[in-house]
């Protein structure tokens, strides 16, 4: 009887350890951690960017506002009539860059909520809309421009025949087209400290890699992996986040290493959040939601 018995636990204790060793535990989230919803009171959120306390921006699109979320968790209105602005990227003066898609521009907002345009056409003509933007530690301004034809315009048709990437070098006032293979770019973003960039084209559902010169201007370009994003954002172990439908990383190999999904729900784009930049702030149109991380934020 005895025997049997402990017959029986050793096989109990095996399944037991069988299901610990097979459970899935994330390299990059916080274990037991789940997407925390903060709000969802706004129409189409977008274009996290995190100032140098770990505050994050971010756009209310539709409704032509800017908000901010500070390191107490208080979500306060940072800028109304912003300019329609979409992607948003801090640079090291703490300007905080915005695509304003109303009249298809760049703006620089400083600390005193002042604007200035840095670039409002390219040989004469109007941008389609830049729409995301990510600025180097050298302070090179990258951004894309797609065609997405919005309510508020009154032209019908892209003016540029090519939906490009650009950059603004630093101490120039002119933008440089550096890619005009693309069928749509969107996400964008970058790695000062390993000199990479990476673009998505989103139509084309595939994401780009580039290698950053000395000078600023890029390598050719690199399949990284065949998935497009909206917004994107990397870790501090140089892992790339996507958006769309849930949330896909994938690490310096292509590898994907992370699923996160988001319930019932559409992301626009994401940023790391905080006095430690270790959580992982998600837009997801309608509402903002917050992750705690093992990672951090990107350099």
């Amino acid at each position: 009887m005895n025997s049997n018995r402990n017959k029986l636990v050793l096989i109990c204790l095996l399944i037991i350890r069988t299901a610990i060793a097979g459970a899935q535990v994330s390299p990059i989230v916080k274990d037991n951690a789940k997407p925390v919803l903060i709000s969802n009171e706004f129409s189409f959120t977008e274009g996290p960017a995190t100032d140098r306390k770990g505050n994050i921006f971010f756009t209310d699109q539709p409704n032509n506002k800017i908000w901010k979320y500070n390191t107490k968790g208080q979500l306060t209105l940072f800028m109304d009539n912003a300019g329609r602005s979409n992607g948003m990227f801090f640079d090291r003066k703490g300007n905080l860059l915005t695509c304003a898609d109303e009249n298809n521009q760049l703006w620089a907002i400083n600390k005193r909520k002042q604007k200035t345009v840095l670039l409002d056409n390219l040989n004469g003509k109007l941008f389609n809309g830049p729409n995301d933007v990510w600025v180097s530690s050298r302070g090179d301004i990258y951004f894309t421009d797609p065609y997405y034809k919005r309510s508020y315009w009154t032209r019908t048709q892209e003016p540029l025949s090519i939906k490009g990437l650009y950059v603004i070098y630093k101490g120039e006032t002119q933008a440089t087209l550096l890619d005009s293979n693309f069928l749509q770019p969107n996400g964008i973003t970058g790695s000062s400290r390993d000199n990479i960039l990476y673009v998505a084209d989103i139509r084309d559902s595939k994401t780009y890699k580039y290698t950053i010169l000395a000078d600023g201007s890029l390598s050719a370009r690199t399949l990284f992996v065949n998935k497009g994003s909206d917004g994107m954002t990397l870790d501090s172990q140089g892992n790339l986040y996507t958006t769309g439908k849930d949330v896909v990383v994938f690490n310096r190999e292509g590898k994907q290493i992370e699923h996160i999904v988001i319930p019932g729900t559409k992301t626009t784009n994401l940023s790391f959040y905080g006095k430690k930049r270790d959580k992982l702030f998600i837009t997801t149109g309608s509402g903002i939601c917050l992750l705690e991380m093992k990672v951090r934020e990107g350099k």
